[in-house]
């Protein structure tokens, strides 16, 4: 088998991922190294936490990097691993997960993404996520999320992109399609990423066997927190401006429109109005540098404009349960 390195990205995360390494070491797959970056977390490393395991390896960067550029990091320091399997602290795997994605790479060797089942950390009954779904109108969501395991899939089907928090890539893909965006920071730029991997023509699988329990946006306020709503809201118009391809990104430019028009009356009535206007602000200042990108991407790309339709959802209206 190929060499497999799973990428860990901490940030004051200490106690979530002392508890991720030992779900990590109790893998029934053990040819796998791991790589943490801390992006210079408030707090020292605790000295005892890397002692007991041989195969961890930690860079500690001197300043926040985000996600996304720590990433990169990890992909150019991998040159010898062939899959880089990314997984946030706040996601602790079952004991077989690593072996299903392992699994799932050997079988459909046609895809180079692979998404795990990441059920709710403290209720594993709840879907966290089966992989993400991108919608017509530029609106991205985790496919499932809040509905109960027993309306999941059982079977491995084609997702759009995988969650980076718990994921497997080919690392070739990854360097082919330039790694992650680092001007987005964090949120978003896993699905950016898939997308522009799309356009390349490669695929993404999700494998329901390989489970985690993901807390989810541990470090960061949660997911309605001013960090979270800036990064995300501004992230998206970046991903629809970049990689919605030839005739879909004109047809499809008033409904994205719409959607951030309802966005902010949406985040005014929830009262964070200033962090959704300036969210889409800087999003607007950056149209340039995001345009620029596109030309580059679209130059790239090898799928038909028809594929693209095909992978995008188009549902008048996201099915949540709880």
């Amino acid at each position: 088998m190929q060499q497999v390195t799973i990428v860990i990205i901490n940030w004051n995360s200490w106690e979530f991922l002392s508890h991720c390494l030992e779900k990590l070491q109790g893998q029934t797959f053990r040819d796998f190294k791991v790589l943490i970056i801390d992006n210079a977390s408030d707090q020292p490393a605790p000295s005892e936490l890397f002692s007991r395991y041989s195969n961890v390896t930690l860079i500690q960067n001197q300043a926040n990097l985000g996600f996304a550029a720590a990433n990169n990091q990890a992909i150019r320091y991998l040159d010898k691993s062939d899959w880089v399997g990314l997984l946030n602290p706040d996601a602790f795997p079952e004991p077989d997960w690593l072996e299903q994605l392992i699994n799932a790479a050997k079988k459909y060797p046609d895809y180079t993404m692979f998404a795990s089942r990441q059920l709710m950390d403290g209720n594993s009954n709840l879907l966290d996520g089966d992989g993400d779904v991108y919608h017509i109108s530029g609106l991205i969501w985790r496919n499932g999320h809040g509905r109960r395991l027993n309306e999941a899939a059982h079977d491995p089907q084609d997702v759009f992109s995988p969650c980076a928090a718990a994921a497997l890539y080919k690392r070739e893909a990854l360097m082919s399609a330039g790694g992650f965006d680092e001007d987005f920071f964090c949120y978003v730029e896993d699905v950016d990423l898939s997308f522009r991997l799309r356009l390349m023509g490669h695929r993404c699988l999700l494998v329901p066997d390989a489970v985690v329990y993901h807390v989810g946006s541990a470090t960061t306020g949660g997911q309605h927190s001013d960090f979270s709503v800036y990064h995300g809201h501004r992230n998206l118009v970046w991903t629809f401006v970049k990689d919605m391809p030839g005739v879909l990104f004109w047809l499809l430019l008033p409904l994205h429109l719409l959607l951030n028009l309802v966005t902010i009356v949406v985040f005014i009535a929830r009262g964070q109005g200033g962090v959704i206007l300036r969210a889409k602000w800087d999003a607007v200042k950056g149209l340039p540098k995001a345009w620029a990108k596109r030309k580059q991407i679209q130059k790239n790309r090898k799928v038909s404009v028809r594929e693209i339709w095909r992978v995008l959802d188009k549902r008048l209206f996201r099915r949540k349960r709880l």
